[in-house]
């Protein structure tokens, strides 16, 4: 009999999941739409429904060791989720004990950003490394803090919150979903970088082929694709972005002294479209006793399945440290 964790990412567009084993290996994977789901006990429902045929499709008899849930907002300590900008269930969700009452393994619910953390110590490139962050840039942008071999949790389980940090104080700012104005992932993320690409095209007249799309339809992949193509327009969106990232993570150098900083998520698939801005405006801002010591590289987490992989590896870490 084989062992294995399910790995669950909540995004705020669909939900991943995965049978994983010890080696970061993925056995059996699927999704479902997390938007289409108001009732957060209707979306559980068939989510399970989903695990459970998947679970079928394991080559052999599967012991499932645990249950790691990476989802905005997630509180380890609580095993909830609270008050998230970014899913269609406000409020307190008690997610951990919604789904024990459905089976007997343990679950463990924390930040996505933290997920990807444990992920990226236990199958992916901070193997070995006591002190780094994960900055996670999907439809919002997260932050996962490892500090002397622990992950930062903080006093009620929600430290690091690099994505609601105020951007420009006192400055006309955007609305972030958490109720606020100026929050960095409202700049910074999948989301943030379509609505600078919107203000540039705006305020330009120069030609680019992404005023061919419509206000909807157009995506940070599209700006991506533009850029690489030599789109001005595109690559004054990337340069836009890579700034303020930079300017942040100069910051952040400053309260943890990390090894490294991993790029995570989708917006970090553009390579170095985005990591060469962030990585110049980066250490232009930082303190000089940490210039050219901070590492700042992608994650070696497989990209197709990165957050998935992330949240089973919580599950992984939970149970070798109770044997």
């Amino acid at each position: 009999m084989i062992k294995v964790s399910l790995g669950v990412d909540i995004g705020g567009t669909n939900t991943d999941f995965a049978f994983v084993d010890r080696d970061g290996k993925i056995l059996v994977e699927d999704r479902i739409s997390t938007r289409a789901f108001e009732e957060v006990e209707v979306y559980l429902g068939a989510l399970n429904e989903k695990v459970r045929l998947a679970c079928r499709r394991l080559p052999g008899k599967a012991e499932i060791i645990g249950i790691g849930i990476g989802a905005p907002m997630g509180n380890i300590n609580k095993g909830t989720i609270e008050h998230s900008a970014d899913l269609p269930w406000k409020g307190v969700v008690p997610l951990a004990d919604l789904i024990r009452a459905h089976t007997d393994v343990p679950v463990l619910v924390t930040n996505d950003a933290n997920a990807a953390a444990v992920g990226e110590m236990v199958y992916g490139g901070a193997k070995g490394m006591k002190n780094f962050v994960v900055i996670t840039l999907g439809t919002g942008l997260g932050s996962g803090f490892v500090v002397d071999g622990k992950l930062l949790y903080g006093q009620d389980g929600f430290a690091g919150e690099v994505g609601h940090t105020i951007l420009r104080p006192g400055r006309t700012n955007r609305e972030c979903g958490c109720g606020r104005l100026g929050c960095l992932e409202t700049y910074v993320s999948a989301t943030g970088i379509t609505r600078t690409l919107l203000k540039i095209l705006a305020d330009s007249i120069q030609e680019s082929e992404l005023r061919n799309y419509r206000l909807n339809e157009l995506t940070s992949l599209h700006i991506s694709e533009a850029a690489l193509k030599g789109d001005k327009l595109a690559k004054m969106a990337f340069e836009h972005t890579g700034e303020m990232l930079g300017v942040k993570l100069a910051d952040l150098v400053a309260h943890t002294n990390p090894e490294a900083i991993f790029l995570f998520g989708g917006l970090a698939l553009s390579k170095g479209l985005i990591f060469d801005p962030t990585k110049r405006h980066f250490e232009k801002n930082l303190l000089t006793i940490y210039r050219n010591k901070v590492k700042l590289l992608p994650s070696q987490l497989n990209s197709q399945n990165a957050a998935v992989l992330g949240a089973s590896a919580l599950a992984w870490d939970a149970f070798e440290n109770n044997k």
